[in-house]
């Protein structure tokens, strides 16, 4: 019973830590951009910060999957906390200096913390089994709720905090909240044997592991989702504002759809355990195209806003039921390089798709950003259905 509480306990400790890091993206995100149009020479640049955030998220997860290893999660949370804090300070600096070189330095900075935030899920997911494991995602991404309100609603407040200096207070405040993250991290004691938290190197090669046809559809599926998630989400407040909505619009659209990201997470995890991984991630891609769509309908607010609404819906069912999926996909012994390996993958294309979507954005516009969208999601919805007709529901 002790030990359950605990294991309770450590799912609301990482949640309320997800609320403080999960704001850390969507400030970067809903910013970047339109930093970047002012600080950079080239309009076709003006993503780079966004893309460099994904970079950091990519290339931090193999160092925090190590330090984990080494330090325990806990040490390991607290060191990204810092990151987090050095980042907004950073990216701070490059507004007040009007230097496009700090401040991609310190939205890369950023990345490297958000790859310690992305782990919370996982780490709540290790301590439990069977359709607990799925609540317990669950759970930890519901903490993104107050992170959707709490990060656009900074932009807002904050953005004029330095007179002369626009957005650099909403980087500080995305400082602040990294700090506020590490009292909480500082009482997480994990339950779990250190064999079970990803110190020992035993199990199945990954050369091995990552030829493992289940393993590949569960990436790609995650790939996909979070892919043309940020696709998408990088290119719409900067065509937001160039279609002659304000920037509170857009900063307010970025909010109801990190909201729509973490919202449904109170029922994801139960819908998995009733219908399945498979079935579930599947109607999450079918959304991210149906988002599309409604994008393609128009480009009144209502438009872009009903747009990122169902993306984020559509990437919460998608993404969650694929890092599900991952976690079937591996031993106790297997779990600390087959989590790294996964976010290494997803976010390093994570990073090209925000890149690439700045540049598609300006060379040929909103609707073509959206029309990419239909056929990336076919390519992975086909296998995925196909395998969920003939694989048995795992609860």
């Amino acid at each position: 019973m002790i030990d359950e509480r605990a294991k309770n306990r450590n799912t609301y400790i990482l949640a309320g830590s997800q609320v403080f890091g999960g704001a850390n993206g969507p400030i970067v995100i809903s910013l970047g951009g339109l930093v970047g149009q002012h600080l950079s020479s080239n309009p076709a640049l003006a993503t780079l910060p966004v893309s460099l955030y994904n970079v950091g998220l990519a290339l931090g997860t193999l160092p925090a999957a190590y330090f984990m290893r080494r330090l325990g999660r806990r040490n390991a949370y607290i060191l990204g906390a810092f990151l987090g804090i050095s980042g907004g300070l950073i990216a701070a600096l490059g507004i007040i200096a009007k230097l496009f070189l700090i401040f991609c330095l310190g939205t890369m900075a950023a990345g490297f913390y958000g790859s310690y935030v992305q782990s919370y899920r996982f780490a709540a997911g290790d301590e439990m089994s069977g359709s607990q494991r799925d609540k317990a995602i669950s759970r930890v991404m519901v903490g993104g709720l107050l992170a959707a309100i709490i990060g656009p609603q900074l932009v807002i407040w904050t953005r004029d905090s330095l007179p002369g200096f626009a957005f650099a207070g909403s980087f500080i405040s995305q400082a602040g909240l990294a700090l506020l993250a590490i009292p909480l991290l500082l009482v997480y004691r994990s339950t779990t044997p250190a064999a079970k938290t990803g110190r020992g190197d035993g199990g199945r090669k990954l050369s091995e592991i990552l030829t493992t046809p289940r393993y590949v559809l569960s990436v790609a599926a995650g790939v996909v989702s979070y892919g043309l998630m940020t696709f998408v989400m990088t290119a719409a407040p900067i065509a937001m504002v160039g279609h002659g909505h304000s920037m509170d619009n857009a900063a307010l659209g970025i909010q109801w759809h990190v909201l729509a990201m973490y919202a449904p997470s109170f029922l994801t995890g139960r819908l998995m355990a009733r219908f399945g991984k498979e079935k579930i991630t599947a109607v999450g891609l079918l959304l991210i195209g149906g988002s599309a769509m409604v994008a393609l309908s128009g480009l009144d607010i209502g438009h872009f806003w009903g747009s990122l609404i169902l993306l984020g819906i559509g990437w919460n069912f998608g993404f969650i039921g694929a890092t599900a999926m991952v976690s079937d996909c591996h031993t106790p012994e297997e779990r600390g390089k087959v989590q790294g390996a996964n976010d290494f993958v997803v976010f390093g294309t994570v990073a090209m798709a925000s890149f690439f979507s700045g540049s598609l954005l300006f060379s040929s516009g909103w609707e073509t950003v959206n029309w990419f969208v239909i056929p990336a999601v076919a390519l992975v919805l086909v296998p995925l259905v196909w395998q969920s007709a003939r694989l048995p529901r795992t609860a």
